[in-house]
């Protein structure tokens, strides 16, 4: 049994290896690399599920980064309970196999309640009096106390958000990574895991907001390239093996979608009006889109209407596949919480969950960051309104309410999702934009390429052999 430390560079992808990676690069050359096909969908929850359990969603259960539960008639993204995943982890096929593997668990998704030895992840205190405090779930709990004490508190504004991966005066645009990355080493030091897995979420951010072609991916590409170089000695050192993965590759867009806005035209969804805003009302929707970046599952509580929705998807510009119940089992997807229909944006295009038509009836939540209550992934959190004036004056007399009691609602986030420039969730047709893995087990990587649920056997094997 070798100890072996699993480091999810998020975003990563040879097309990105050069220049700007030495520390990689060296690390590849003294080993090899695996291309993975991608997940499908290519985004976080699946794809992780995939190389934790050896399954398709088909098996797990995790069709995306959220779905719709049709007998809570609820739209639910990142939920974290780990009893959401179906399958053997990995963790705990490595206990069947006969050795004691112990496992840390560090911000890799569906972290509560596993049966991982140690687990950190972001987890906002949610009070009665509306107030979110931002924290971490830990297990056990005093790894919570005990950690903070020693590392300082989780900058949760650098992980997700507008100041994500920026550099502000609170915290540098790596700053969430490099917390990660130092706790990976504060739990190696106390515990020495068997398996240690660690996620750097700091190429996400830039590759999203600004694109894969923006000239400013090679500082964010420096800085983790530096962040998993600081690992690959550490763990060196304490004689522990490291797998370099990644979870997708991101390529340019410029095109939003907004399904659910042609379906509202065709008289298919239900809107209430709360307050003079406008909510989903997803139980009495006869059609509606859950969007998760290039891809969306299409719910219909009309099936009635399948033919109409499908005639409507294939002529609408930027959709480039329309999967039904046969394409959906091809594609390892037939689960009860998929969509009855899954659309599949073309190369440059992604799916909005904006619903509304007049952006003064946009819902409260939307121009904030509110991960939960959308009931769709939203990139556009990732910015400040450009066309707030004194946009950061604002921010601060909405920080200044909260010091002092009052409710106030950080309104800053824009609703021009043409500002996003980088997506993913299709399957890219070119193989340099595929997620990787690399390790220096050249023994083991002896094929260019393995699918998403055989990096559960190929980290077995690193562990085992």
């Amino acid at each position: 049994m070798k100890r072996t430390a699993v480091i999810n560079v998020v975003g990563l992808s040879e097309s990105l290896l050069g220049p700007h990676t030495p520390r990689l690069n060296a690390f590849r050359q003294q080993g090899a690399l695996c291309h993975i096909v991608p997940a499908f969908p290519a985004v976080t929850c699946t794809a992780q599920a995939n190389y934790l359990t050896g399954l398709t969603p088909a098996g797990h259960g995790v069709v995306g980064n959220g779905w719709y539960h049709r007998e809570l008639a609820e739209v639910q993204f990142w939920k974290q309970s780990n009893r959401l995943v179906g399958g053997t982890k990995l963790w705990e096929g490595l206990r069947e196999a006969g050795s004691c593997a112990s496992c840390a668990k560090l911000f890799w998704w569906f972290n509560m309640y596993s049966s991982a030895d140690w687990s950190v992840t972001p987890r906002p205190l949610y009070l009665a009096d509306g107030r979110k405090v931002l924290d971490i779930y830990a297990w056990p709990f005093s790894l919570r106390t005990d950690i903070k004490r020693d590392l300082g508190e989780f900058p949760f504004l650098a992980f997700w958000g507008p100041a994500a991966g920026r550099d502000t005066a609170q915290a540098s645009a790596d700053a969430a990574s490099r917390w990660i990355a130092e706790s990976a080493k504060w739990v190696e030091r106390k515990f020495s895991p068997t398996l240690n897995l660690v996620y750097l979420p700091h190429l996400d951010y830039n590759l999203q907001r600004l694109g894969p072609q923006h000239p400013e991916i090679p500082k964010d590409l420096r800085r983790v390239d530096d962040i998993v170089g600081g690992l690959l000695d550490f763990f060196q050192q304490r004689s522990v093996q490291v797998v370099v993965l990644s979870e997708y590759g991101i390529g340019p867009v410029d095109t939003p979608i907004h399904l659910n806005r042609l379906f509202r035209q065709q008289g298919w969804l239900a809107v209430k009006d709360e307050l003079g805003r406008e909510s989903l009302d997803c139980g009495h929707c006869r059609v509606f889109a859950v969007a998760d970046h290039q891809v969306a599952h299409v719910y219909l509580n009309d099936r009635s209407l399948e033919g109409d929705v499908r005639a409507l998807l294939q002529k609408q510009p930027g959709v480039a596949e329309l999967l039904g119940a046969v394409e959906k089992r091809a594609a390892g997807l037939e689960h009860p919480r998929a969509g009855d229909l899954i659309a599949v944006a073309g190369d440059r295009s992604w799916f909005t969950y904006y619903y509304w038509l007049d952006d003064r009836r946009a819902p409260d939540f939307a121009r904030s960051v509110d991960i939960h209550r959308k009931p769709g992934y939203d990139p556009v959190e990732l910015f400040l309104d450009p066309a707030t004036p004194f946009i950061k004056a604002k921010i601060a007399w909405r920080l200044l309410q909260k010091r002092l009691g009052f409710r106030m609602l950080m309104d800053v986030v824009p609703l021009d999702a043409s500002l996003v420039r980088g997506s993913h969730g299709r399957r890219p047709t070119r193989q340099e934009e595929w997620p990787l893995l690399l390790s220096a087990r050249r023994d083991l990587l002896q094929q260019p390429s393995a699918d998403s649920t055989g990096v559960f056997e190929l980290l077995t094997k690193h562990v085992l052999e």
